[in-house]
């Protein structure tokens, strides 16, 4: 059965990032005085009494504004609260109830939906600020009193919630879906390409750089399979990294590639791969992740003969790197080719967990070694003696041999070749780790 799922919302500035990282025991929402910081919808997992659940934090709901971002801000809270089974609804004590509470209050009245009413910035301990009483006004029960900063309160709020859980008939089935981190520049489509796979407007679209900030999980279940995909705020290059807020967003996105099985990386067709593209798969590769580029836009670019072969080739240039990634052009606004995604995918993960036997492994080795002699230098030879897969995600080798210095890195680079050709192993970074006679096991 899905874990239960608690919103939490309110007006601009109330807390509600502080509260979201507290209760869910680590810093994933970025939190800033400044009122729009929390733009999209983020999850997490958390756990209370035993009993797992996830959490949504969303932007601060303006009931009446003109502003594009607020007015994406509000229906994206509107879509989580829709989802929810229970929602906390965060106000502040220092500024009392205000217009806007009380329009937030009615439209969670309206939905019908089981809501607690947190009252934030209460941080004193002992004596209740009798301020805390104006909040039964909003017509959602008894106020409870919490300190998002010191965590006073968070256990009876989350004890409150729970009263609303649906019952636990069974223990949640294992986590077996393909977490796949969406990264890439600024502006080259990424929520579009989430948007498009899920159907509906999950991350917000502008065509402001920059407006994603937060690492997103959407679910997605399809006949393809099960994934988590993870919009990640859009990598600029660090002189362009200015404000703290992006800051946060550049090592939230680095953040979501170290928690992802597979990294989409997109490119925009109409630039090719630039300096940031390429640090970026960078990124992805040292990571050691199951990667994939995707080239977006293509419905955008003017197309002759064997412009996508060259295309191709061009990227296969400038992130040589990455040869062993393979290279998808899409169109996330038209859907061209976008179902081709999850194949992918599927087959990258399979061969990022791909397991070799020992006996398999050597025979290669020995047939690598009667086709191109290993070096030699000043009389002396390399002489491998047996080599074993320890690990996977990505495919960890290790080679025993008599002199590490004797293995030049371009005969590693051999070996990995002659693995590749026989096995595969597309999609996925390659580990080796060279022993010599004498090393401490």
């Amino acid at each position: 059965m899905p874990k239960p799922l608690i919103a939490i919302v309110g007006r601009p500035n109330v807390g509600k990032s502080m509260l979201f990282n507290k209760l869910c025991g680590q810093r994933l929402s970025i939190v800033e005085d400044t009122p729009g910081v929390t733009r999209d919808r983020l999850y997490a997992e958390c756990e209370w009494l035993g009993r797992k659940f996830n959490i949504v934090d969303t932007g601060g709901i303006e009931p009446t504004t003109d502003n594009e971002i607020l007015l994406f801000m509000r229906e994206q809270a509107n879509i989580a609260i829709s989802a929810a089974d229970v929602i906390i609804l965060v106000t502040d004590v220092r500024t009392g109830v205000t217009a806007a509470d009380k329009d937030v209050a009615n439209m969670l009245l309206r939905s019908k939906k089981p809501t607690v009413l947190a009252v934030n910035k209460m941080d004193s301990t002992g004596r209740v600020d009798p301020a805390i009483y104006e909040f039964y006004s909003l017509g959602l029960g008894d106020p409870i009193a919490v300190s998002a900063v010191h965590g006073h309160g968070t256990g009876d709020l989350l004890d409150e919630c729970m009263k609303y859980f649906p019952p636990e008939d069974e223990e949640d089935e294992a986590d077996d879906r393909i977490k796949v981190a969406v990264i890439g520049k600024p502006n080259v489509g990424k929520s579009s390409l989430i948007n498009h796979i899920l159907g509906e407007k999950r991350v917000i679209v502008s065509d402001v750089a920059g407006t994603t900030r937060d690492a997103v999980d959407s679910e997605v279940d399809n006949k393809f399979g099960k994934y988590v995909f993870i919009d990640t705020a859009g990598i600029r290059r660090k002189s362009r990294v200015d404000e703290r807020v992006e800051k946060f967003s550049v090592m939230r996105a680095q953040m979501a590639i170290e928690r992802a099985d597979v990294c989409i990386i997109m490119i925009d067709a109409r630039e090719g791969v630039t300096e940031q593209d390429t640090k970026i798969a960078g990124l992805a590769h040292e990571a050691g992740k199951a990667s994939i580029i995707v080239v977006n836009k293509w419905d955008l670019v003017d197309k002759e003969t064997g412009t996508m072969e060259k295309m191709r080739k061009d990227v296969m240039r400038d992130l040589s790197f990455m040869s062993y990634a393979p290279v998808l052009f899409i169109s996330a606004k038209t859907g061209q080719r976008t179902d081709r995604i999850f194949e992918l995918v599927n087959f990258v993960n399979d061969q990022s967990n791909m397991r070799i036997t020992t006996g398999m492994l050597n025979d290669v080795l020995a047939d690598a070694q009667a086709r191109v002699q290993p070096p030699t230098d000043k009389g002396r030879r390399l002489k491998i003696y047996y080599m074993t897969q320890t690990g996977v995600k990505p495919p960890n080798f290790v080679i025993f041999c008599n002199s590490r210095e004797l293995f030049h890195f371009s005969y590693q680079r051999y070996i990995e070749n002659q693995i590749r050709a026989v096995f595969g192993l597309e999609g996925t970074p390659i580990r080796m780790v060279i022993r010599q006679k004498g090393d401490k096991q």
